[in-house]
């Protein structure tokens, strides 16, 4: 191992208020960072660096932690560009999409869905993101569902056993048979290739009660709970994952006053997936309200086929000050350290000392820019685990 300065940094986030300017993003203007190995040995003014092996001229860039994506569906086979096209002529959004996918997805090869997943791993990697979740759930059969999580655990520690994503086609006469199928066979197939365990509660997949069965079984094989939640409709999703203390609730698009006080008073973080309203034209979730109440709020970009095709957090950070209420740090921190909260983890999504060696190198003076220039490829370097890979 060697230590390497990356030096002359214009603004530093760090996400740790003790290091800089007691914001939540911790900023450090005119910054150095030193990494040793994998993990971030120094933070502080450049000009008190000490010495390493190499360094890095920054250039008078800002340099933010890695983009931890705590929520996509990469495990899959084709696309759905016939349905976003009808969408966008005014069909709207529907849970029963997903069934298109599944076709294709039981349809592949091994090898034809790693490839997918790779390619859509690179390409996050290439915009910042140096830590992802990802989900089974378009294969819908023990089989299929296992297969998903062992090609996803060979990329990430972050897998999601999501068998009920929704009722299998064979299973539509008999959801109670597919719920059952979930938790004893499929989730005895499954698990020991997942950390999490999540279930898409909404109409038109699986209510209340089937939701919490499903948690529930998983919880009790060492799975821990997450959970898609009010998303199109009013529902009991919030409510369950506080219940159950699920790490996350994602979408979280129609709440009631109670669920943003259960998500206030709780550890489990609301997970707000603006792609998905962009490519669905659904309602953009307050993220205000929630932040306001207290709640912490991740970001992510939830990459899907049918629903939200994008790979891109600084994408959905922009989406997010733009359509949301969210303040360019506000963003920022929800798509780094809030990231990270969602997953329960400590050593990412921030840049303090003892913390994972994940950097993004931002061709711009300011994280603010992110938001500030939407759409432009601003990623100029990345580091994951103290390597430059991007």
């Amino acid at each position: 191992m060697s230590s390497t300065v990356i030096s002359n940094i214009a603004t530093l986030v760090t996400n740790d208020p003790s290091l800089g300017d007691m914001s939540p993003l911790g900023l450090v203007r005119d910054a150095a960072v030193v990494v040793d190995g994998d993990r971030v040995v120094w933070t502080g003014e450049s000009s008190k660096a000490p010495a390493t092996d190499n360094r890095v001229d920054a250039g008078g860039r800002a340099v933010l932690p890695g983009f931890v994506d705590s929520h996509s569906h990469l495990v899959f086979a084709g696309d759905r560009t016939e349905e976003f096209n009808a969408r966008m002529s005014g069909r709207p959004y529907r849970a029963g999409g997903i069934l298109t996918t599944v076709a294709a997805t039981r349809a592949a090869s091994d090898a034809e869905l790693e490839s997918n997943l790779t390619r859509h791993l690179a390409e996050a990697l290439r915009q910042g993101t140096t830590t992802f979740e990802t989900k089974s759930g378009y294969g819908l059969t023990t089989e299929d569902e296992a297969r998903a999580l062992r090609l996803a655990a060979r990329h990430t520690d972050e897998v999601t056993y999501l068998g009920a994503h929704i009722v299998a086609p064979e299973y539509a006469e008999d959801p109670a048979g597919y719920v059952a199928l979930v938790t004893g066979e499929m989730l005895d197939a499954c698990a020991p290739y997942a950390r999490w365990i999540d279930v898409f509660c909404e109409k038109g997949a699986f209510d209340g009660d089937q939701a919490r069965a499903i948690l529930t079984a998983g919880r009790a094989k060492g799975l821990h709970p997450r959970i898609h939640a009010n998303q199109l409709t009013y529902g009991p999703g919030v409510r369950l994952a506080v219940e159950l203390d699920a790490a996350s609730a994602d979408h979280c698009t129609h709440l009631t006053d109670a669920d943003v006080d259960a998500l206030a008073n709780s550890r489990t973080v609301a997970t707000l997936l603006p792609g998905a309203e962009f490519s669905t034209r659904a309602d953009w979730p307050d993220a205000r309200r929630l932040l306001d109440a207290g709640a912490t709020v991740a970001l992510s970009t939830d990459c899907n086929p049918g629903s939200s095709f994008t790979s891109s957090v600084p994408f959905c950070i922009a989406l997010a000050v733009r359509d949301m209420g969210m303040t360019p740090d506000e963003a920022v921190w929800s798509a780094t350290a809030g990231g990270a909260a969602a997953l329960r983890r400590d050593d990412i999504g921030r840049l303090a000392l003892g913390a994972r060696a994940d950097l993004v190198l931002l061709d711009a003076p300011s994280h603010v820019h992110l938001a500030y220039r939407p759409g432009v490829p601003l990623v100029a370097g990345v580091w994951r685990r103290g390597v430059r890979e991007a």
